[in-house]
């Protein structure tokens, strides 16, 4: 696993921004994407959701796999690579 820190913006992740966009795009709260994401099997809570979008966590790579099939993207749109989803 890479890890990713910009210490210009003091963020750990590369997605946080894109979930956060994704996210408010099909009306959902932190809370409502994170029990959604509990259904199908990932552990996640509001909290986590919270320091993702807010680029204060880690993101493994497997919850990157796991939020790009939730929000049915790619993984490469996620980390900013592509800019169509």
């Amino acid at each position: 696993m890479k890890i990713y820190w910009n210490k210009e913006s003091n963020s750990k992740n590369l997605i946080g921004q894109r979930v956060k966009e994704l996210r408010t795009e099909k009306h959902m709260s932190q809370k409502t994407l994170a029990e959604q994401l509990q259904l199908a099997g990932y552990e996640f809570s509001d909290l986590t959701v919270l320091r993702i979008e807010q680029g204060t966590r880690f993101v493994p790579d497997y919850e990157v796999v796991a939020l790009a099939e939730f929000f049915h993207v790619s993984c490469e749109y996620l980390l900013g690579i592509k800019s169509e989803k």
